[in-house]
């Protein structure tokens, strides 16, 4: 195999698996080539990944080192997707009663999924996450692009338990913006005990649903290592009940008499 052949190989084979650790010895054998050669093909990936603002590899050094792809934006990327990002929520046509955006759009676009799946990778990529968990919204295609990044599973959550999937914890819950109190349930098998989980979610006013989602994982003793949300509604802060979480855009000014609205970057630029 050709040097020319072997990189676009192995750029491909480290893309399909991120934070994946992947030996030396590996490469080695699967492509038929020196450890030096391997070492200097990685340091050309390494390169172009940081180049391209698409991430880095992490090198991990002893017998049992290899190499692992980190998924992350670099910053002049963030600031230019999150700026675009501003411009289509803006759309007046997008305003919805209640201060709600319609967003269903911009969720099943695949390109922009991915890309705010990144955002929130890069972010919470020193987080240690085992898992990514989400309630049963338009939120499950973020949760589905964030852990495909970050190489770990999804669990939902839901408002009724299904028979399909055997025994469940519930809990109440209230509704950060009606005040009202809801159930939300998990299914046992599906969290681990003392998994690090990381809790993603497409829209929060008061953040009484992530509030809730917090709460059932005391039920499995796990440990909530960060909260990321697609947008937060800015005239809510004072009855919000989630104080720490990472937001892309901040919804500001929604005006539907006047059929205006403002949308700015969220807080999750400062942490890239």
């Amino acid at each position: 195999m050709k040097r020319s052949e072997r990189l676009v190989a192995m750029t491909h084979y480290i893309l399909d698996r991120p934070r994946e650790l992947i030996s030396l010895p590996f490469f080695s054998e699967k492509y038929d080539a020196a450890k030096s050669s391997i070492s200097e093909d990685l340091g050309i990936i390494n390169k172009m990944f940081q180049h391209e603002g698409i991430g880095y590899l992490e090198t991990i050094s002893g017998a049992a080192g290899g190499v692992k792809y980190i998924p992350a934006f670099s910053k002049e990327e963030s600031h230019r997707f999150v700026e675009e990002l501003c411009e289509k929520l803006e759309d007046p046509a997008r305003l919805l009663p209640g201060g709600y955006l319609f967003m269903s759009d911009l969720l099943g676009d695949p390109e922009t999924t991915r890309n705010i799946g990144k955002l929130f990778a890069s972010a919470f990529r020193d987080k240690d996450i085992d898992v990514v968990m989400t309630v049963a919204t338009k939120g499950i295609p973020l949760a589905y692009a964030v852990a495909s990044y970050l190489n770990v599973p999804v669990v939902i959550a839901r408002r009724d338990p299904k028979i399909s999937e055997g025994s469940t914890v519930s809990i109440n819950y209230v509704s950060g913006s009606t005040r009202k109190i809801q159930t939300m349930v998990l299914t046992k098998r599906s969290l681990p005990q003392g998994s690090r989980v990381c809790i993603i979610d497409d829209f929060m006013k008061a953040g009484g649903t992530i509030n809730g989602m917090r709460n059932l994982l005391v039920e499995f003793d796990a440990e909530l290592a960060g909260i990321g949300v697609l947008a937060e509604a800015e005239d809510d802060e004072e009855d919000r009940v989630v104080d720490d979480y990472l937001s892309v855009v901040q919804i500001m000014n929604a005006d539907e008499r006047r059929s205006s609205i403002e949308v700015r970057p969220g807080n999750l630029l400062e942490n890239i």
